[in-house]
């Protein structure tokens, strides 16, 4: 990451001290708030933090689901970092979640999404990316609802795995959680990204199509 952006850690200094939710203050380590490139082209959406992003405090690290992702940002080009870091070196993308705080127990609830609905919307337009990936259904159906044409109920992130969605303004790239898809499905996935950012993206490197 160049050394002339802020600290990929929260780079927009969201509240690291949210008490909006009573019950997720209780059972998380800490906020998970987002890190990357704030002038990225692309940002991971995942559901809500899991137990390794909760202890790292950093997106996508610390446990499986974690290595796996960075494994394909490396794999694409956005990650100069092996699969286990926990800081890792990213290049045009931004990895944040729907929630910003990790429950053990259970997955948030409307409520809990609705509280931290703020803070995404906050950095999507901030950012203002080409590319979206969904991290499974609940980021597939926040983006629809808001982004697109289509119905949250119509759209099934197992069906659009490794598709590409229009959105107003950016493309959406579905993904089934990592922990729940087989290697032939990340497999699909991590090709289609790459065909995705060689189409549109590094061929015009500079360049906003918006």
């Amino acid at each position: 990451m160049s050394p002339d952006l802020p600290d990929p850690r929260n780079p927009y200094s969201m509240d690291e001290d949210c008490t909006n939710c009573p019950a997720l203050v209780e059972s998380r380590t800490q906020v998970v708030h987002g890190y990357g490139d704030p002038t990225a082209d692309v940002i991971v959406l995942g559901s809500t933090p899991t137990p390794g992003a909760d202890r790292t405090g950093v997106p996508f690290t610390g446990d499986e689901t974690g290595e796996t992702m960075q494994e394909i940002l490396g794999a694409v080009g956005l990650s100069d970092s092996p699969p286990d870091t926990t800081e890792p070196d990213l290049t045009e993308v931004y990895l944040t979640y729907v929630t910003r705080c990790h429950h053990s127990d259970r997955s948030a609830t409307e409520e809990e999404r609705h509280n931290c609905e703020g803070y995404r919307t906050a950095e999507l337009r901030r950012i203002n990316p080409e590319l979206i990936v969904a991290v499974g259904q609940e980021p597939l159906e926040a983006l629809a609802f808001e982004y697109t044409m289509e119905s949250a109920d119509e759209l099934d992130v197992t069906a659009e795995h490794a598709t590409t969605i229009q959105g107003r303004g950016f493309e959406i790239l579905p993904m089934i959680e990592p922990v729940a898809a087989s290697e032939s499905e990340l497999t699909a996935f991590r090709e289609h990204f790459a065909e995705e950012l060689d189409r549109d993206y590094r061929q015009t490197k500079g360049q906003r199509r918006k």
